[in-house]
């Protein structure tokens, strides 16, 4: 039985994943034998690697998958092929070692070209998916710059709110002392001239040559 293990899936566990899937797809095989397989290379039990194919992998390998069924039908038609032949070639005695050899041959140099076009699939789209992943990593580095940024403008504008409102507080200020200076010296100027009149008003007197006190108008 193979260990279970707790790890996260690496790329690479993918990547085997994907593989020996495919690989079984593409021979007519059932994905249970595959996943048994996937998890006796990467010390995983079949149920995981089953639930990480149906969960996530499989998605990426749409076309992959198309791929090796359509590979698999053409499979099972070459042996149907085959079988025809060789039966036919049995009953009038044509059938010889070097012509099946042949035939073998010929048969596991196309399964070798698929299965490498396949890996050369696979392994393209792992760069992309390591490039993707970088670029990901790329955008939330700016982002996070983004909201420090973000975070800084707003302590300076609050900042800047904190000292217009001091200054609004001390101009409101000056602004009462300063109609209440005007009102000073507005009452100041009033009685100022109050004082001028009741000077004017009061009676004026002079001495005249004989000594005595007349009023002046």
């Amino acid at each position: 039985m193979s260990a279970i293990r707790q790890d996260a899936w690496s790329d690479e566990d993918d990547l085997i994943l994907a593989e020996v899937t495919l690989r079984h797809i593409r021979e007519g095989s059932t994905q249970l034998s595959a996943f048994e397989e996937v998890g006796e290379r990467i010390g995983r039990t079949a149920a995981a690697c089953g639930f990480r194919w149906n969960s996530f992998v499989r998605k990426k390998y749409e076309a992959a998958i198309q791929i090796a069924k359509a590979q698999r039908q053409k499979r099972t038609q070459l042996k149907k092929h085959a079988a025809v032949s060789i039966s036919g070639s049995s009953s009038i005695g044509l059938l010889d070692g070097p012509e099946l050899s042949t035939g073998k041959v010929e048969t596991f140099t196309e399964e070798t070209l698929s299965i490498d076009a396949v890996i050369r699939f696979l392994r393209q789209w792992r760069n992309t998916y390591q490039d993707m992943n970088r670029h990901i990593k790329n955008l939330e580095k700016e982002l996070q710059d983004k909201e420090d940024e973000l975070d800084r403008l707003g302590r300076e504008n609050n900042k800047l709110n904190k000292q217009v409102n001091e200054v609004e507080t001390d101009y409101r200020v000056v602004n009462d002392d300063y109609k209440a200076l005007i009102q000073i010296m507005d009452r100041a100027r009033k009685m100022a001239f109050l004082v001028e009149e009741e000077e004017e008003e009061k009676p004026r007197f002079k001495m005249d040559a004989n000594g005595n006190l007349e009023r002046v108008e």
